[in-house]
């Protein structure tokens, strides 16, 4: 599991992320929920180090994947991606051939080769649902797909690579409905194999999928636990708030 532990992230002369204290569940999708400008794409961000491109951000406190503090242990970067991969909220596809970007992960983390490498890219088209639409196709450029085929084709090649954890910001916040829908299911699915750890401004969408819920307010978490629990008792006064829509 990932742990949160007294979390400070200042950017310049902002803090943006105030004492932050969760537990991420393993094979659980997590949810992290609340209105704009709350510090939920900074969270995910620092969960795999990718904060650390920020200018200007100082960071306090501990982010333990299965125990290891990867703000202070010295991680290496590359393999810690690896582990924890990302899903983004635009669809961002290498510009190469279909079979290439699933491929590239694999080759430059030297996964997997030949026949295997072949079997691999075929493997993780088949888990996003998207063999059967590009098979014929594998060496045409990525960027012809559509941007819903496009969003499936990044989650393959993050699959590729044989990660713990998923990180998915706002996956299907560019998608039409029947995509994005398409996506959701495929979160489902993987949740038996993955850790998934998403952002979403979609209060439907985490009541549809969540198992566990985060709810953050100004750079501070406010209450997590159990979807059931949160959505449907929550403790804190402005998670009622905001489940209401008093704010948004």
């Amino acid at each position: 599991m990932i742990e949160v532990k007294s979390l400070n992230i200042h950017i310049k002369d902002a803090h943006i992320l105030k004492n932050v204290n969760v537990v991420l569940p393993e094979r659980q999708i997590t949810c992290i929920i609340g209105p704009s400008g709350c510090g939920k794409t900074t969270l995910l961000r620092t969960l795999n180090r990718l904060i650390d491109s920020t200018e200007g951000v100082k960071i306090s406190g501990q982010v333990l994947v299965d125990g290891q503090d990867i703000i202070r242990s010295g991680a290496e970067i590359t393999e810690l991606r690896r582990r924890i991969g990302l899903v983004s909220q635009r669809p961002c596809p290498l510009p190469m051939s279909i079979f290439n970007n699933v491929a590239y992960g694999c080759r430059i983390n030297n996964l997997f080769k030949g026949k295997e490498l072949h079997r691999r890219v075929e493997e993780n088209l088949r888990s996003v649902g998207l063999w059967d639409e590009v098979k014929e196709r594998l060496h045409a450029p990525a960027a012809r797909l559509s941007i819903g085929q496009q969003q499936r084709l990044c989650l393959a090649r993050s699959l590729a690579v044989e990660p713990d954890y998923l990180l998915a910001d706002e996956a299907t916040s560019a998608l039409d409905p029947i995509s994005a829908k398409t996506v959701e299911d495929l979160f489902v699915k993987l949740k038996e194999l993955y850790s998934i750890i998403m952002v979403t401004h979609t209060l439907r969408q985490a009541l549809r999928i969540a198992d566990h819920v985060v709810f953050m307010y100004l750079g501070e978490v406010i209450e997590e636990g159990r979807a059931e629990q949160v959505f449907h008792h929550p403790r804190h006064e402005l998670t009622q708030k905001y489940l209401t829509g008093a704010f948004s």
